[in-house]
């Protein structure tokens, strides 16, 4: 199936596995890549160092275009964007809108840049910035969302920009392809399915728990973080929810800490890195430093397999998923999926 996405990438499929922190290493992106999809690194939980050493172990793995999934705000991601030039990685996701200057550098050196948006005007900036495709993420998708459905927002997207849109949230399968591709989009982007796979590093514990949940079993939160993020409903999360401001700043701040030890981040520069987070908003305190050490509640549960210590990112498709296949299983079942869809839409008369 070739697309505007498959062309301007170089991949087999119209699949993007999405950048998942301490998910999305070496391991699931390779297996994604080499079974035609785009695999995309999560840096955002990764030192430079261990940046660089998934890069390589990815090209190790596979010949096949891959791409580093970055946050635009970070306080070295100009040094992150080199090191993917340096690389010669081909696609540069952005989790947030990159600045000029760093679409400018990874034009000029040939690297594709990708922004994840979840509204309309962010979509036309980026746009009008010279990006070279845009990731269009609905409410329904986990981690960090908004509050447009996918189904409205994509029509919204498509329509008002001239380069190629991924849709995201809400997608599993074969079916949905069609239905992106139908809504003008190049391809469709997917986390939550890809993080339910036997590649994924996840430990098996904790994606039974994902696997047991229905289609209500997710929240949107700001006490992660200060903005809305999408994660699993535990009891953990009912206990983050119904946490005072004095509770939530104690915790924020042993939190911090542990995160300040593992990154090797000063105080100063922690700080720095929550402020950058705000995104314009009003946050405490407590906020504040939880946005700067997010990383540590998503690697209790996704690298310590503590799912009642920690956060579970995931979009609410999570209750259509019953399965763990590899990704080259998962990729070939959803393009198989529309194959059949499509003949069957030819078929109507």
């Amino acid at each position: 199936m070739k697309t505007r996405l498959t062309e301007l990438f170089g991949v087999r499929h119209p699949i993007v596995q999405t950048g998942m922190g301490y998910v999305a290493g070496a391991r699931l992106v390779a297996a994604t890549s080499k079974a035609g999809g785009l695999g995309i690194i999560a840096s955002a939980t990764m030192s430079l160092d261990e940046l660089r050493t998934a890069v390589r172990e990815v090209r190790e793995r596979t010949d096949a275009p891959f791409g580093v999934n970055l946050r635009a705000d970070a306080p070295d991601a100009a040094e992150r964007v080199e090191l993917i030039i340096a690389e010669r990685v081909r696609v540069a996701s952005f989790a947030l809108a990159p600045t000029r200057d760093l679409i400018r550098r990874c034009a000029d050196a040939g690297v594709l840049t990708v922004p994840s948006v979840g509204a309309l005007r962010h979509a036309v900036k980026v746009a009008g910035w010279g990006v070279d495709a845009v990731i269009v993420q609905g409410g329904e998708g986990g981690g960090h969302t908004g509050p447009i459905p996918t189904g409205l927002l994509l029509p919204q997207v498509v329509d008002a920009v001239d380069i190629p849109v991924v849709a995201a949230g809400g997608f599993f399968d074969g079916r949905g392809l069609v239905a992106a591709l139908a809504y003008g989009a190049s391809g469709i982007a997917m986390g939550t399915r890809f993080l339910l796979t036997s590649d994924s590093p996840v430990a098996d514990a904790v994606k039974q728990v994902y696997l047991s949940k229905s289609l209500t079993d997710t929240v949107v939160t700001t006490q992660v973080d200060g903005v809305p993020h999408r994660v699993l409903r535990t009891p953990f999360v009912d206990r983050l929810e119904r946490s005072g401001r004095v509770a939530g700043a104690v915790r924020a701040l042993r939190h911090a800490a542990g995160f300040r030890k593992l990154s090797g981040l000063s105080w100063p520069q922690l700080l720095r890195a929550g402020r950058a987070a705000r995104h314009g908003r009003e946050l405490t305190m407590g906020q504040l430093l939880m946005a700067a050490n997010t990383p540590m509640l998503l690697r209790a549960a996704m690298v310590d397999g503590r799912p009642d210590l920690g956060v579970m990112s995931a979009g609410q498709v999570v209750g259509l998923i019953d399965d763990l296949p590899s990704c080259a299983e998962l990729i070939e079942r959803v393009m198989h999926e529309a194959d059949d869809c499509l003949d069957r839409l030819r078929a109507v008369r």
